[in-house]
């Protein structure tokens, strides 16, 4: 996946790497503004054109406490149940012409639960969801920060907070038009570097 970066589609323009980072002024502070997670819910729910995620942790402590997980663990096979309740909402929203992407950040070799999205994003998919994924060590080099985080509509940030053990804290909801556009700008690198899933699942396979 190496060969993607260094380059540019017709029409795409460089962006400055320091706009990856959080620009914050120094010794500036932003008031914190946490939502519970039915709140958080509630995102997906309301947003107009887009929601896209950034998913940069190694493991996530929810997903290791799933019957799907311990499947996966046990067989390398997962039955994935297309009628639980977040199924429908995504497929609902992309019915409408919505988008929802998400990239994945993946190491070499992966870990147990990065193969274990992998498989998932399999089902995700026929929801209607666009998954892509990008080595971390190409993240690395894209300087992408290592915050896990949604955006919706180009306009709010929910950035997700986690605990030393994997488990999710909390979210915090941004909503500063400098903050959106640096999460903008972050999508925009990730997105161009990413590959489909089933690339990337393929290249696992292969061994290459």
């Amino acid at each position: 996946m190496a060969r993607h970066l260094g380059h540019l589609s017709d029409g795409e323009v460089a962006v400055p790497r320091e706009l990856l980072g959080d620009r914050t002024p120094k010794g500036a502070t932003r008031q914190a503004r946490i939502i519970d997670l039915d709140e958080f819910e509630g995102l997906f729910r309301t947003f107009s054109h887009s929601a896209w995620r950034l998913e940069t942790r190694r493991r996530y402590a929810s997903d290791e406490a799933t019957d799907t997980y311990r499947q996966f663990v046990e067989t390398g096979r997962v039955e994935w149940d297309e009628g639980d309740p977040y199924c429908g909402l995504i497929r609902s929203q992309t019915a409408q012409g919505k988008r929802v992407e998400r990239v994945r950040i993946v190491d070499q070799p992966p870990t147990t639960g990065q193969l274990y999205l992998l498989n998932n994003a399999k089902r995700n998919s026929r929801l209607g969801e666009d998954i892509r994924g990008l080595w971390r060590a190409d993240a690395t080099r894209l300087q992408l920060p290592p915050e896990d985080f949604w955006l919706f509509d180009n306009r709010l940030a929910a950035r997700l907070r986690f605990d030393d053990g994997d488990h999710l804290v909390d979210v915090e909801l941004i909503t500063e038009p400098a903050d959106t556009v640096r999460y903008s700008v972050i999508r925009d690198a990730a997105w161009h570097h990413a590959v489909p899933h089933e690339e990337l699942s393929a290249k696992l396979s292969s061994g290459e």
